[in-house]
């Protein structure tokens, strides 16, 4: 539902300031299933009213929980079911672009429904893999595991689309690292948001491939060229940094819980067959 404005609202209230006013406007003794108004065959509950009021604007909401605002509110709820029995007796609801529409908005409502159940099945999942110990993570592990990476790495990098302009560019850069951003403007494919921006991450948080690059670079180096499914990088490691535990541990945990979560996918493809049918593009 739009916002709606004050405006509005008044000039209804004032083309109905002679109707009845509910008898009984307190809130708290209004339960969700009272009906406060009847429009022929058709009863408007609290609960309607109320989620009407939800998606409003806090200033509307404010101007509702008065004795004006709530009657010109319901005042407008009748007028939509007014609107709807009268489209209906004329038959509005059997034509064309009124089922065609109805039915798109079925198939949108469908997919949410089914995208939200999935991701609903997935966050218990996860949830139920944590209450298993499965994906627990302990101090040991953390400690073992910064012991190893007590780092950060910054880089920035361009994604090339084919082998041949990612050489030429790599070799160019390697004369002339002052020509990075006028070669990232004309050649990377990198998201539009991405250009020109760093990239900070600890051994787990990034692509593989280029983690291992940048951990072996000395920073300033310009290094590629590096196939990825994004294309072919080429990075540059721009500075690194030692982290303290304390500052590592949240971001080790969350790594080593992804590390067992993928371990326990992998595990599922040979309970569960998996074929990806790949197309050459």
């Amino acid at each position: 539902m739009k916002k709606l404005s004050i405006c509005l609202l008044l000039s209804i209230l004032f083309s109905a300031c002679d109707k009845p006013q509910p008898a009984n406007t307190d809130a708290e003794a209004i339960s969700a299933d009272t009906v406060i108004a009847q429009v022929g065959p058709v009863a408007i509950t609290q609960k309607q009213l109320d989620d009407r009021l939800a998606v409003l604007s806090k200033e509307d909401q404010e101007f509702a929980k008065t004795s004006v605002g709530r009657r010109n509110f319901i005042h407008l709820l009748v007028r939509e079911q007014l609107i709807a029995l009268d489209a209906k007796d004329e038959e509005i609801d059997q034509s064309d672009v009124y089922l065609t529409a109805l039915e798109d908005k079925r198939a949108q409502l469908r997919d949410i429904y089914n995208e939200y159940a999935t991701l609903l099945l997935g966050r218990l999942w996860e949830e139920s893999m944590l209450e298993k110990g499965i994906l627990a993570v302990t101090d040991e592990e953390i400690a073992a595991y910064y012991d190893k990476y007590p780092y950060e790495m910054t880089i920035k990098q361009l994604i090339i689309p084919d082998a041949q302009t990612a050489d030429a560019v790599w070799r160019e850069l390697k004369r002339s690292k002052s020509r990075w951003k006028e070669l990232e403007r004309q050649y990377s494919k990198a998201p539009e948001q991405s250009k020109g921006q760093e990239i900070t991450f600890m051994p787990g948080e990034f692509i593989p491939e280029l983690e291992v690059i940048a951990a072996n670079s000395p920073t300033g180096s310009v290094q590629g060229f590096v196939k990825t499914a994004q294309g072919f990088h080429i990075i540059m490691k721009t500075r690194e940094r030692r982290l303290s535990l304390k500052d590592a541990a949240p971001r080790i945990r969350a790594i080593l819980e992804k590390q067992k979560e993928d371990a326990a996918l992998n595990a599922l493809q040979n309970k569960y067959k998996v074929v990806i049918y790949e197309q050459d593009e």
